[in-house]
């Protein structure tokens, strides 16, 4: 069994987890960080869930001009943007506006959402993450998406994994304002294959504390 890895290294990791955890019940409380995959239950064979990211291509220009986020002198009443400078990261924040210094190497590695799919599907399917009895995909976005988009992605995973003896049961798209949900079973209907979580702007701010606090020495 991998041993845990330090919180410093794993914002958007627990992130992840602190919004499973308050948005889809117990079943997600007791998650650790570990690699491959990023978070398990404790027992290593119960729970397994990736954690990756993606943003278009597009997105990246626009990223340049956000690196210098940390010379940014913040007005005093401005209790986010202190908060980015401080701590380093942004996500959950601004509704998605700012990129902290700390996440610029995180974000400039992600790939485009149908590359990153279909990279995280073949590894899981050549057992690179090992066979737990619940596999999920959890997906950060930086741009903020609608249902049609999860739908996209949640059909296109559904088609890579076709055939597949080892693959995901669901599959997490985040941004900063949404969670989806998908159901990735076999035999459902599609109707019932997704379901859109919101979070709150009080959620947000919740869920980048506790993930800041948990990097704390």
């Amino acid at each position: 069994m991998a041993a845990p890895r330090p919180f410093g290294t794993c914002f958007f990791e627990q992130y992840a987890q602190i919004s499973l955890s308050a948005l889809l019940g117990a079943e997600f409380d007791g998650l650790v960080n570990r690699d491959r995959p990023d978070l398990q239950s404790e027992d290593g064979h119960t729970v397994g869930i990736e954690v990756t990211r993606a943003m278009e291509e597009s997105r990246r220009a626009e990223e340049a001009l956000l690196q210098d986020i940390a010379g940014i002198t913040p007005a005093p009443e401005d209790e986010d943007m202190e908060s980015i400078l401080e701590y380093g990261y942004a996500f959950g924040l601004e509704q998605g506006k700012y990129i902290g210094i700390k996440e610029l190497s995180y974000w400039s590695m992600a790939l485009p959402l149908r590359r990153i799919l279909e990279s995280k599907v073949s590894k899981v399917g050549n057992g690179f993450y090992g066979h737990f009895d619940k596999m999920g995909l959890y997906v950060f976005s930086r741009d903020n998406l609608g249902e049609p988009d999860a739908v996209k992605a949640m059909n296109y995973t559904l088609s890579l994994q076709k055939g597949q003896d080892l693959r995901y049961d669901r599959l997490y798209i985040a941004d900063v304002n949404d969670l989806f949900v998908c159901n990735l079973d076999d035999g459902l209907q599609a109707s019932s294959r997704l379901v859109r979580y919101r979070i709150s702007q009080a959620q947000r701010r919740a869920f980048y504390l506790e993930a800041v606090r948990r990097q704390l020495p």
